[in-house]
């Protein structure tokens, strides 16, 4: 089993792939944060958002929290293009809806797109 002490497993690929990483915080309620966590589990996820994720060309997303702060990784192909991505997923079905369901949970705009709440963040190490 995949823990936070044994590690997660990582998807493979059988093409080259690449990775984008974001933030974004939770208001900090234990509350709010157990029914954010409740509205991504797999009884409470919308089928639309999860379809609309990959139409747009996305591999997998993960979502890993600490406390109130959100950690998002996306891997992608080599060809994605995240900034047209991002566009077309704000018009998807269901998915302006979707944000707007999170927003209670989230310290951002209610009104804002995905891309525009979770900020990408700058990789400052690797190990290769």
């Amino acid at each position: 089993m995949n823990t936070k002490e044994t590690g997660y497993r990582a998807q493979e690929y059988h093409e080259p792939t690449k990775r984008y990483c974001q933030t974004l915080d939770l208001k900090d309620s234990p509350e709010l944060i157990d029914e954010y966590i409740k509205r991504h589990s797999r009884a409470q996820h919308w089928s639309e958002i999860r379809e609309g994720i990959r139409q747009v060309g996305i591999l997998e997303m993960e979502i890993y929290l600490l406390g109130a702060h959100l950690f998002m990784v996306v891997e992608t192909p080599l060809d994605f293009e995240w900034e047209s991505a991002m566009k077309k997923l704000a018009t998807l079905p269901r998915q302006a809806e979707w944000e707007e369901y999170m927003s209670v949970f989230q310290v951002s705009d209610p009104k804002a797109t995905s891309s525009e709440k979770w900020k990408l963040m700058d990789r400052i190490f690797h190990l290769y």
